[in-house]
């Protein structure tokens, strides 16, 4: 309706009633739009822009294209998103490629590929239009494939009797079977590791494909890495240029360099790390110390746009398996020139760091140093030599005595340090899992981890003073939403935190410190965990939350984090100390970098757990009907998931095995409440479960819970037991 003339105009829309509307409209929402709907002229416009942008900067609506919003956590009409399995029909499941909203990514059910064209297979990203369904899923349908390779799919070969086979996929996500037509099975054995490419679809049923490749029989144990590294797409192989350039490789001369070969610099490592990239020092400083990091100068060797550059970035860190590892640089120079080995002459970055008696850092420099390790010594014997007070003819009473300091510090500043299990999986020589282990907390651990943050906090502030451009090791504190989340949880528990949404480490450490040793404190530890954001890389600096940090850069392990190396060349064009600095062109590049390495980060994360999850399915493969005591570790509305107390095996409770009841979750408690038997599950409750399915080759677990046998009744006993 027309306004009358001389009218004054409608008041602008409150903030909850524009949300509202651009959340009920099915598309994208501009200020056109948002104007016609409450009748606003173009003398608001102005005022409707500056709100929206408000609104945009709070995470309250996304921007969605040029001066276009749509509602946070709902996707657009169109984007890019990348396969991460099928369904059980075959057809292909979706994600975003890009996901910033909170909670899990919007599950996109894809629509078949048209007669005639291969299926979309695992890994393959695709430009899709997309419809909301209902919730968090959508139906996508391909616009453009964007791969340039067709997907691959990796799973188990089983010859069928009529000719040709099936191929059992080794992804959970996956869950439908692949068919090999007669012909195109590449001479592949029955139970052997393949990869196939998906062949044009000729109607309904199961997809077609071809084998391509075979890896390797899936009975060996150590085809669990394999598997995992072709899942998960890491980089496994260096190109010819890179590996010639890596061989050629030589020591470091003393020229432009100072030299630290008389300071008795010490690495501390696990018993099997192989490849050592930082040495430590300490000696007594006043009241204070002066200590020494030393890190291996990989700058030197690895120059930007060189070969060996090139495929660092590719991997942007290297991956630990139980078995192998899968490094960012190739092994002349990983575990050759770049490895601190003790008594041999190597080049270095270091930074002399002096604090005084209460742990803060008064002055630092760095420089380009060439150095002799003085010893190499492992974590446990450090550890022993303190405990006994035997004398290694080192500086290690020195280092316990400025770490003390450190950690006073850092008590005093108050970080946020999380009490989370770790697991160590042993293997034997054939690659068989003989025992998975607590892997030790020592103080000789958190000795060098305050050394290294010193020195990383050094690094960064170097680089802000040299006015060079710095990648960032960034941790945003928790979202409103999670935060809020928290307080609920905790409430439920009579716990409570500050007012306000800016709290500081401290305080959540407060509440850690306050259950520490009570039944609720592995619970608590746990939510809590979940409530953080994920560290990662920028170029702009927001400091860091967990360590209560201003700034913060990884300086400290060029070997195996291409951000260090990044770091180094910084400080390397900064200080003028030779050559391998920053070239012209990456600053512009820098930002691009950074998350793309952040990325390579969490796949690589992803890619350890999920090894570790198979080989554990592998050991409990001959453990089905045993009873064992467990935790459980997570709670949703489809089930529970537990970890075994003993192994730290994890795996599913379908809430289809619970007692025939209607099962309520309750995500602020982290609860599932049946309404009839009135029976509760929450997260860290201990429960005895049996193990019902163990599929080494997906790594999946499914127990059930025991009921009448009372919680931790089977640790009681002292053992599993089996039914």
């Amino acid at each position: 309706m027309a306004r009358k003339p001389n009218a004054p105009p409608p008041a602008l829309p409150s903030r909850e009633a524009i949300r509202r509307f651009i959340r009920e409209s099915p598309g994208r929402v501009g200020k056109r739009e948002i104007a016609r709907e409450f009748g606003l002229d173009a003398s608001q416009r102005v005022e409707l822009r500056d709100l929206l942008k408000d609104l945009a900067r709070e995470g309250e609506v996304a921007p969605a294209g040029h001066r276009r919003f749509r509602a946070p956590g709902r996707l657009p009409e169109a984007m890019v998103v990348q396969v991460t399995g099928t369904d059980p029909d075959g057809d292909p499941i979706a994600r975003p490629v890009e996901w910033e909203g909170d909670g899990p990514p919007p599950m996109i059910l894809m629509r078949p590929e048209p007669r005639g064209v291969p299926a979309l297979a695992p890994g393959e990203r695709v430009l899709a239009r997309l419809r909301q369904i209902v919730g968090n899923k959508y139906e996508g349908r391909t616009l453009r494939r964007l791969t340039d390779e067709p997907g691959r799919v990796l799973g188990v070969y089983q010859p069928t009797p009529q000719g040709g086979g099936r191929i059992v996929p080794t992804d959970r996500r996956s869950r439908a079977e692949w068919r090999v037509p007669p012909g195109e099975d590449g001479a592949a054995q029955p139970g052997e590791i393949v990869l196939a490419t998906p062949l044009p679809s000729t109607g309904y049923g199961l997809k077609p494909a071809r084998v391509v490749e075979r890896l390797g029989n899936v009975g060996d144990a150590r085809s669990v890495s394999l598997i995992v590294i072709h899942t998960h797409e890491i980089p496994n192989d260096f190109p010819a240029a890179a590996l010639e350039q890596a061989e050629k490789a030589r020591s470091v001369g003393a020229d432009g360099r100072t030299d630290l070969r008389d300071v008795p610099l010490v690495t501390i490592d696990g018993e099997d790390a192989r490849d050592f990239d930082d040495a430590v020092f300490a000696e007594p400083d006043g009241e204070g110390f002066r200590l020494l990091v030393a890190i291996a100068d990989v700058a030197h060797y690895v120059w930007p746009g060189s070969p060996l550059d090139r495929a660092a970035r590719l991997r942007g860190n290297s991956c630990y398996f139980p078995d192998r590892v899968v490094p960012m640089l190739p092994e002349a120079l990983s575990n050759g020139w770049c490895s601190l080995r003790p008594n041999e002459d190597r080049g270095c970055l270091f930074v002399e760091m002096r604090i005084d008696a209460a742990g803060r850092k008064q002055s630092h420099r760095f420089g380009r140093g060439l150095m002799r390790s003085a010893a190499r010594l492992t974590y446990t014997e450090v550890q022993e030599a303190r405990d006994s007070g035997r004398d290694l003819g080192l500086p290690v009473p020195a280092l316990y005595a400025a770490y003390r300091l450190l950690l006073a510090a850092r008590e005093a500043r108050g970080t946020l340090d999380l009490d989370l299990p770790e697991r160590k999986v042993v293997l034997d020589d054939a690659g068989r899992v003989v025992s998975v282990t607590p892997r030790p907390r020592l103080d000789s651990h958190r000795l060098i981890e305050e050394f290294m943050v010193l020195a990383n906090v050094a690094a960064a502030e170097e680089l802000e003073r040299l006015h060079q451009p710095c990648v960032y090791r960034v941790h945003a504190p928790p979202s409103e939403e999670k935060l809020e989340a928290l307080r609920s949880f905790l409430r439920t528990l009579d716990i409570s935190l500050p007012p306000g949404n800016q709290l500081h480490p401290r305080d959540l450490d407060r509440v850690l410190r306050q259950v520490g040793g009570s039944e609720q404190a592995a619970l608590i530890n746990e939510v809590m965990l979940r409530s953080q954001s994920q560290a990662a890389y920028a170029t702009e600096n927001i400091g860091h939350f967990g360590l209560a940090l201003a700034r913060y850069a990884h300086f400290t392990s060029p070997i195996r984090r291409y951000a260090d190396l990044l770091v180094h060349r910084a400080l390397v064009r900064g200080l003028r100390l030779g050559p391998g600095g920053l070239d012209d062109d990456e600053p512009a590049q820098l930002a691009d970098t950074a998350e793309h390495i952040t990325a390579t980060e969490r796949r690589a994360a992803l890619a350890e757990r999920d090894a570790i999850d198979r080989y554990l399915a592998a050991f409990m493969a001959d453990k089905v009907g045993t009873v064992f005591a467990a935790r459980i570790s997570g709670v949703t509305r489809f089930g529970l998931f537990v970890t075994v107390a003993d192994s730290g095996a994890s795996g599913l409770v379908p809430v289809s095995t619970l007692p025939d009841d209607f099962w309520f979750h309750d995500e602020a408690t982290q609860t599932l409440s049946g309404r009839r038997t009135r029976i509760e599950f929450r997260l860290a409750q201990e429960v005895d479960v049996m193990l019902s399915e163990a599929s080494p080759v997906t790594g999946g677990l499914v127990f059930h819970v025991l009921q009448g046998a009372g919680p931790g009744a089977a640790r009681e006993r002292g053992r599993p037991r089996r039914r």
